[in-house]
Protein backbone atom coordinates (compact mmCIF):
# COMPACT_ATOMS: atom_id res chain seq x y z
CA UNK A 1 0.00 0.00 0.00
CA UNK A 2 1.18 3.13 -1.30
CA UNK A 3 0.75 7.12 1.00
CA UNK A 4 -1.77 7.78 -2.61
CA UNK A 5 -3.76 4.47 -1.13
CA UNK A 6 -4.67 5.99 2.16
CA UNK A 7 -4.83 9.70 1.14
CA UNK A 8 -8.86 11.00 2.06
CA UNK A 9 -10.96 11.66 -0.03
CA UNK A 10 -11.10 15.29 -0.59
CA UNK A 11 -7.23 15.39 -0.29
CA UNK A 12 -4.43 16.40 -2.20
CA UNK A 13 -2.32 13.38 -2.94
CA UNK A 14 1.33 13.91 -1.40
CA UNK A 15 4.11 14.62 -3.20
CA UNK A 16 7.24 12.26 -3.67
CA UNK A 17 8.18 10.91 -0.01
CA UNK A 18 11.84 10.18 -0.08
CA UNK A 19 13.07 6.64 1.12
CA UNK A 20 16.50 7.36 2.34
CA UNK A 21 16.93 9.56 5.35
CA UNK A 22 17.75 13.42 4.31
CA UNK A 23 21.49 13.98 3.27
CA UNK A 24 22.10 16.23 6.28
CA UNK A 25 21.39 13.44 8.85
CA UNK A 26 22.92 11.05 6.58
CA UNK A 27 26.14 13.09 6.23
CA UNK A 28 26.06 14.56 9.74
CA UNK A 29 25.36 11.19 11.44
CA UNK A 30 28.45 9.86 8.86
CA UNK A 31 30.96 12.44 10.34
CA UNK A 32 30.07 12.16 13.95
CA UNK A 33 30.19 8.47 13.86
CA UNK A 34 33.96 9.19 11.94
CA UNK A 35 34.99 11.41 15.04
CA UNK A 36 33.57 9.20 17.71
CA UNK A 37 35.83 6.69 16.17
CA UNK A 38 39.05 8.39 15.51
CA UNK A 39 38.79 9.85 19.07
CA UNK A 40 37.92 6.45 20.86
CA UNK A 41 41.46 5.33 21.86
CA UNK A 42 41.77 8.80 23.41
CA UNK A 43 38.63 8.47 25.17
CA UNK A 44 39.13 5.55 26.49
CA UNK A 45 42.80 4.54 26.74
CA UNK A 46 42.59 1.20 28.80
CA UNK A 47 44.22 -1.72 26.90
CA UNK A 48 41.48 -3.60 27.26
CA UNK A 49 38.68 -1.87 25.85
CA UNK A 50 40.91 -0.60 22.74
CA UNK A 51 41.57 -4.27 22.25
CA UNK A 52 37.97 -4.39 21.68
CA UNK A 53 37.95 -1.38 19.29
CA UNK A 54 41.05 -3.49 17.05
CA UNK A 55 38.59 -6.87 16.97
CA UNK A 56 35.81 -4.21 15.99
CA UNK A 57 37.83 -2.77 13.28
CA UNK A 58 38.54 -6.34 11.91
CA UNK A 59 35.39 -7.39 11.88
CA UNK A 60 33.66 -3.76 10.35
CA UNK A 61 36.50 -4.12 7.31
CA UNK A 62 35.16 -8.11 6.93
CA UNK A 63 31.88 -7.15 7.36
CA UNK A 64 31.59 -4.27 4.26
CA UNK A 65 33.51 -6.94 1.82
CA UNK A 66 31.52 -9.64 2.65
CA UNK A 67 28.09 -7.06 2.25
CA UNK A 68 29.99 -5.85 -1.30
CA UNK A 69 29.35 -9.77 -2.43
CA UNK A 70 26.69 -11.10 -0.74
CA UNK A 71 24.27 -8.28 0.40
CA UNK A 72 24.39 -6.72 -3.21
CA UNK A 73 24.67 -10.15 -5.23
CA UNK A 74 22.29 -12.11 -3.09
CA UNK A 75 24.23 -14.83 -2.83
CA UNK A 76 25.03 -15.91 0.50
CA UNK A 77 28.68 -16.80 0.76
CA UNK A 78 29.47 -18.91 4.34
CA UNK A 79 32.86 -19.67 3.59
CA UNK A 80 34.77 -16.25 3.51
CA UNK A 81 36.48 -17.75 6.45
CA UNK A 82 38.93 -18.76 3.46
CA UNK A 83 40.13 -15.61 2.68
CA UNK A 84 40.63 -14.52 6.13
CA UNK A 85 43.03 -17.34 6.34
CA UNK A 86 44.60 -16.51 2.93
CA UNK A 87 45.44 -13.06 4.02
CA UNK A 88 46.82 -14.27 7.60
CA UNK A 89 48.63 -16.67 5.99
CA UNK A 90 50.08 -14.66 2.89
CA UNK A 91 51.50 -12.34 5.88
CA UNK A 92 52.85 -14.41 7.98
CA UNK A 93 54.35 -16.29 5.57
CA UNK A 94 55.57 -13.09 4.01
CA UNK A 95 57.12 -11.60 7.14
CA UNK A 96 59.29 -14.95 7.83
CA UNK A 97 60.43 -15.41 5.40
CA UNK A 98 61.57 -11.81 3.99
CA UNK A 99 61.99 -11.23 7.64
CA UNK A 100 59.87 -8.03 7.48
CA UNK A 101 60.37 -5.93 10.40
CA UNK A 102 57.95 -6.13 12.95
CA UNK A 103 55.24 -3.02 12.97
CA UNK A 104 54.66 -0.43 10.64
CA UNK A 105 56.65 -2.14 8.16
CA UNK A 106 54.22 -5.22 8.44
CA UNK A 107 51.25 -2.78 7.97
CA UNK A 108 52.30 -2.93 4.12
CA UNK A 109 51.60 -6.01 3.75
CA UNK A 110 47.92 -5.25 4.16
CA UNK A 111 47.23 -4.75 0.37
CA UNK A 112 49.33 -7.71 -0.48
CA UNK A 113 47.19 -10.21 1.68
CA UNK A 114 43.90 -8.96 0.00
CA UNK A 115 45.76 -9.05 -3.51
CA UNK A 116 46.70 -12.27 -2.74
CA UNK A 117 43.17 -13.55 -1.34
CA UNK A 118 41.59 -11.50 -4.60
CA UNK A 119 43.77 -13.13 -6.95
CA UNK A 120 43.13 -16.81 -5.72
CA UNK A 121 38.68 -15.99 -5.10
CA UNK A 122 39.21 -15.75 -9.17
CA UNK A 123 39.26 -19.07 -9.72
CA UNK A 124 37.55 -20.63 -7.19
CA UNK A 125 34.56 -17.70 -7.65
CA UNK A 126 34.51 -18.77 -11.17
CA UNK A 127 33.31 -22.68 -10.35
CA UNK A 128 31.07 -22.04 -7.27
CA UNK A 129 29.26 -18.97 -9.08
CA UNK A 130 28.45 -21.64 -11.75
CA UNK A 131 25.04 -22.83 -8.95
CA UNK A 132 23.19 -20.70 -6.88
CA UNK A 133 21.51 -21.01 -3.92
CA UNK A 134 21.53 -23.88 -1.10
CA UNK A 135 23.93 -25.10 -3.33
CA UNK A 136 26.27 -22.54 -3.43
CA UNK A 137 26.20 -22.28 0.63
CA UNK A 138 27.33 -25.48 0.72
CA UNK A 139 30.57 -25.10 -1.43
CA UNK A 140 31.50 -22.07 -0.02
CA UNK A 141 31.74 -23.81 2.95
CA UNK A 142 33.39 -26.96 1.48
CA UNK A 143 36.22 -24.36 0.14
CA UNK A 144 37.18 -23.42 3.80
CA UNK A 145 37.04 -26.87 4.88
CA UNK A 146 39.61 -27.88 2.05
CA UNK A 147 41.78 -24.93 2.63
CA UNK A 148 41.68 -26.03 6.20
CA UNK A 149 42.82 -28.92 5.67
CA UNK A 150 45.92 -27.57 3.25
CA UNK A 151 47.17 -25.87 6.32
CA UNK A 152 46.88 -28.89 8.31
CA UNK A 153 49.50 -30.86 5.81
CA UNK A 154 51.47 -28.68 4.28
CA UNK A 155 53.81 -28.76 6.76
CA UNK A 156 56.33 -27.27 4.85
CA UNK A 157 54.69 -23.58 4.27
CA UNK A 158 52.40 -23.71 7.15
CA UNK A 159 53.73 -25.95 10.06
CA UNK A 160 50.63 -27.96 10.66
CA UNK A 161 49.04 -27.52 13.27
CA UNK A 162 51.91 -26.07 14.89
CA UNK A 163 50.74 -22.38 13.51
CA UNK A 164 53.55 -19.65 12.52
CA UNK A 165 54.85 -16.98 15.19
CA UNK A 166 55.27 -13.78 14.12
CA UNK A 167 57.72 -10.98 15.72
CA UNK A 168 55.90 -8.66 18.20
CA UNK A 169 55.89 -4.80 17.70
CA UNK A 170 59.10 -2.97 19.41
CA UNK A 171 56.10 -0.97 20.73
CA UNK A 172 54.76 -1.90 24.17
CA UNK A 173 52.49 -0.40 27.45
CA UNK A 174 49.28 1.03 26.94
CA UNK A 175 50.24 2.05 23.10
CA UNK A 176 50.32 -1.03 21.56
CA UNK A 177 46.76 -1.57 20.41
CA UNK A 178 46.44 2.44 19.12
CA UNK A 179 48.51 1.60 15.42
CA UNK A 180 46.24 -1.51 15.02
CA UNK A 181 43.27 0.26 15.42
CA UNK A 182 43.86 3.65 13.11
CA UNK A 183 45.22 1.04 10.69
CA UNK A 184 41.82 -0.61 10.92
CA UNK A 185 39.80 2.15 11.23
CA UNK A 186 41.70 3.68 8.02
CA UNK A 187 40.88 0.09 6.20
CA UNK A 188 37.18 -0.11 7.18
CA UNK A 189 36.97 3.45 5.75
CA UNK A 190 38.38 2.37 2.79
CA UNK A 191 36.09 -0.54 2.25
CA UNK A 192 32.97 1.61 3.28
CA UNK A 193 33.83 4.19 0.39
CA UNK A 194 34.36 1.20 -2.36
CA UNK A 195 30.91 -0.03 -0.90
CA UNK A 196 29.12 2.98 -1.65
CA UNK A 197 30.73 3.66 -4.33
CA UNK A 198 29.59 -0.15 -5.89
CA UNK A 199 26.31 0.65 -5.05
CA UNK A 200 25.66 3.57 -6.79
CA UNK A 201 27.46 3.31 -10.08
CA UNK A 202 25.93 1.64 -13.37
CA UNK A 203 28.00 -2.02 -12.41
CA UNK A 204 26.07 -1.76 -9.27
CA UNK A 205 22.84 -1.65 -10.45
CA UNK A 206 23.52 -4.73 -12.66
CA UNK A 207 24.39 -6.26 -9.22
CA UNK A 208 21.48 -5.13 -7.41
CA UNK A 209 19.40 -6.60 -10.62
CA UNK A 210 20.92 -9.78 -10.48
CA UNK A 211 20.07 -10.50 -6.46
CA UNK A 212 16.14 -9.27 -7.56
CA UNK A 213 15.75 -11.47 -10.58
CA UNK A 214 18.81 -12.92 -12.17
CA UNK A 215 17.03 -14.59 -15.29
CA UNK A 216 16.22 -10.95 -16.05
CA UNK A 217 18.81 -9.60 -15.80
CA UNK A 218 20.44 -11.33 -18.23
CA UNK A 219 17.22 -11.02 -20.44
CA UNK A 220 18.30 -7.03 -20.09
CA UNK A 221 21.96 -7.33 -21.28
CA UNK A 222 23.49 -8.23 -17.95
CA UNK A 223 26.59 -10.42 -18.07
CA UNK A 224 26.08 -11.99 -14.67
CA UNK A 225 29.21 -13.90 -14.44
CA UNK A 226 31.63 -11.54 -14.94
CA UNK A 227 29.53 -9.12 -12.32
CA UNK A 228 29.25 -11.14 -9.90
CA UNK A 229 33.00 -12.30 -10.29
CA UNK A 230 34.59 -9.18 -9.97
CA UNK A 231 32.43 -8.46 -6.87
CA UNK A 232 33.32 -11.73 -5.31
CA UNK A 233 36.99 -10.63 -5.65
CA UNK A 234 36.83 -7.19 -4.55
CA UNK A 235 34.39 -8.88 -1.10
CA UNK A 236 37.95 -11.30 -1.10
CA UNK A 237 40.07 -8.25 -1.11
CA UNK A 238 38.71 -6.83 1.89
CA UNK A 239 38.34 -10.05 3.85
CA UNK A 240 41.52 -10.61 3.00
CA UNK A 241 42.99 -7.12 4.34
CA UNK A 242 41.08 -8.02 7.74
CA UNK A 243 42.60 -11.39 8.15
CA UNK A 244 45.97 -9.70 7.68
CA UNK A 245 45.68 -6.80 10.34
CA UNK A 246 44.54 -9.85 12.47
CA UNK A 247 47.48 -12.62 12.23
CA UNK A 248 49.66 -8.84 13.12
CA UNK A 249 47.98 -8.04 15.74
CA UNK A 250 47.17 -11.76 17.52
CA UNK A 251 51.38 -12.78 16.28
CA UNK A 252 50.37 -15.69 15.16
CA UNK A 253 48.27 -18.31 12.67
CA UNK A 254 47.01 -21.54 13.08
CA UNK A 255 44.84 -23.29 10.63
CA UNK A 256 41.58 -23.87 12.89
CA UNK A 257 41.88 -20.21 14.12
CA UNK A 258 43.04 -19.12 10.64
CA UNK A 259 39.93 -20.95 8.40
CA UNK A 260 37.16 -20.78 11.15
CA UNK A 261 33.74 -21.52 10.39
CA UNK A 262 32.63 -19.07 13.58
CA UNK A 263 34.02 -16.52 11.59
CA UNK A 264 32.07 -16.71 8.66
CA UNK A 265 28.93 -17.02 10.93
CA UNK A 266 30.03 -14.11 13.35
CA UNK A 267 30.48 -12.00 9.76
CA UNK A 268 27.02 -12.85 8.40
CA UNK A 269 25.02 -11.60 12.13
CA UNK A 270 26.46 -8.92 11.87
CA UNK A 271 25.42 -7.95 8.69
CA UNK A 272 22.20 -9.51 8.78
CA UNK A 273 21.24 -7.58 11.96
CA UNK A 274 22.27 -4.32 10.55
CA UNK A 275 20.84 -4.81 7.48
CA UNK A 276 21.71 -6.76 4.67
CA UNK A 277 22.83 -5.32 1.32
CA UNK A 278 22.62 -1.63 2.71
CA UNK A 279 25.33 0.90 3.36
CA UNK A 280 24.95 1.38 6.76
CA UNK A 281 24.12 -2.70 8.01
CA UNK A 282 27.59 -3.51 8.17
CA UNK A 283 28.41 -0.35 10.11
CA UNK A 284 25.77 -0.41 12.28
CA UNK A 285 25.84 -4.21 13.05
CA UNK A 286 30.09 -4.65 13.64
CA UNK A 287 29.43 -1.36 16.25
CA UNK A 288 26.87 -2.64 17.66
CA UNK A 289 27.69 -6.64 18.08
CA UNK A 290 31.27 -7.11 18.40
CA UNK A 291 32.08 -4.95 21.62
CA UNK A 292 28.86 -7.26 23.39
CA UNK A 293 30.54 -9.94 21.70
CA UNK A 294 33.74 -9.61 23.46
CA UNK A 295 32.69 -8.41 26.67
CA UNK A 296 30.19 -11.61 26.83
CA UNK A 297 33.50 -13.63 26.34
CA UNK A 298 35.31 -11.45 29.20
CA UNK A 299 32.49 -11.82 31.52
CA UNK A 300 31.48 -15.61 30.96
CA UNK A 301 34.31 -16.82 28.80
CA UNK A 302 35.12 -19.85 31.05
CA UNK A 303 32.03 -21.59 30.60
CA UNK A 304 31.10 -20.46 26.65
CA UNK A 305 28.24 -18.42 28.30
CA UNK A 306 28.80 -15.76 25.86
CA UNK A 307 27.74 -17.79 23.16
CA UNK A 308 24.40 -18.27 24.90
CA UNK A 309 24.39 -14.49 25.89
CA UNK A 310 25.06 -13.34 21.80
CA UNK A 311 23.17 -15.98 20.37
CA UNK A 312 19.80 -15.11 22.54
CA UNK A 313 20.83 -11.03 21.40
CA UNK A 314 20.87 -11.88 17.62
CA UNK A 315 17.69 -13.80 17.93
CA UNK A 316 15.93 -11.13 19.76
CA UNK A 317 16.75 -8.56 17.10
CA UNK A 318 16.15 -10.64 13.88
CA UNK A 319 12.77 -11.25 15.44
CA UNK A 320 11.39 -7.47 16.42
CA UNK A 321 13.44 -6.61 13.22
CA UNK A 322 13.71 -8.76 11.07
CA UNK A 323 14.68 -6.79 8.10
CA UNK A 324 17.73 -5.51 10.17
CA UNK A 325 18.39 -2.47 12.34
CA UNK A 326 19.16 -0.07 9.47
CA UNK A 327 15.88 -0.67 7.10
CA UNK A 328 13.91 -0.61 10.25
CA UNK A 329 14.82 2.55 11.05
CA UNK A 330 14.46 4.06 7.21
CA UNK A 331 10.74 2.38 7.56
CA UNK A 332 9.81 4.54 10.66
CA UNK A 333 11.69 7.49 9.23
CA UNK A 334 8.84 7.05 5.79
CA UNK A 335 6.23 5.95 7.90
CA UNK A 336 6.64 9.73 9.70
CA UNK A 337 6.62 11.34 6.75
CA UNK A 338 3.77 9.58 5.00
CA UNK A 339 1.92 10.64 8.03
CA UNK A 340 3.16 14.14 8.86
CA UNK A 341 2.27 14.40 4.32
CA UNK A 342 -1.45 12.82 4.82
CA UNK A 343 -1.77 15.89 8.04
CA UNK A 344 -1.01 18.35 5.99
CA UNK A 345 -3.25 17.38 3.11
CA UNK A 346 -5.91 17.05 5.39
CA UNK A 347 -8.93 19.56 4.55
CA UNK A 348 -9.43 22.53 6.50
CA UNK A 349 -12.11 21.94 9.23
CA UNK A 350 -15.30 24.07 9.91
CA UNK A 351 -14.85 26.60 12.56
CA UNK A 352 -17.03 24.69 14.61
CA UNK A 353 -14.96 21.87 14.65
CA UNK A 354 -17.13 18.67 14.16
CA UNK A 355 -20.41 20.13 14.27
CA UNK A 356 -22.30 20.42 11.35
CA UNK A 357 -22.62 23.69 9.57
CA UNK A 358 -25.79 26.27 9.59
CA UNK A 359 -27.05 24.87 6.10
CA UNK A 360 -26.07 21.36 6.17
CA UNK A 361 -28.22 21.16 9.92
CA UNK A 362 -31.08 22.82 7.88
CA UNK A 363 -31.05 20.58 4.89
CA UNK A 364 -31.15 17.59 7.62
CA UNK A 365 -33.68 18.94 9.77
CA UNK A 366 -35.40 19.02 6.43
CA UNK A 367 -34.84 15.26 5.42
CA UNK A 368 -35.91 14.68 9.11
CA UNK A 369 -39.82 15.71 8.39
CA UNK A 370 -42.86 13.92 7.23
CA UNK A 371 -45.33 15.48 4.60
Amino acid sequence: MTALDVTPVGAAAPEHIPYDLPKPVRWGGTSLVLVLLAAFPLLFPNPAVTSIGVFTMIFLVAACGWNIFSGYSGYISIGHAAYYGIGQYTVALVVLHLKVAAGWDSFELLPLAGLVAAVLAVPIGFLLLRVRKHTFIILTVAVMFILQLLAFNLTSWTNGSGGLELPFPTWTGSFFNEPFYYVGLAAAVVACVISWWVRGSKYGLGLLSIRDDEERARGLGIKATPTKLIAYAMSAFFVGIAGGLYVTFVGSVYPQFGFDPNFDLAVAVLVFVGGIGTLSGPVIGALLLIPLQQYFYLQFGNANLFLIAYGVLFILILRLLPGGIAPAVTQLWRRFLVARMLRAAEPPRPPGGDRATPAAATAAEGRDETP
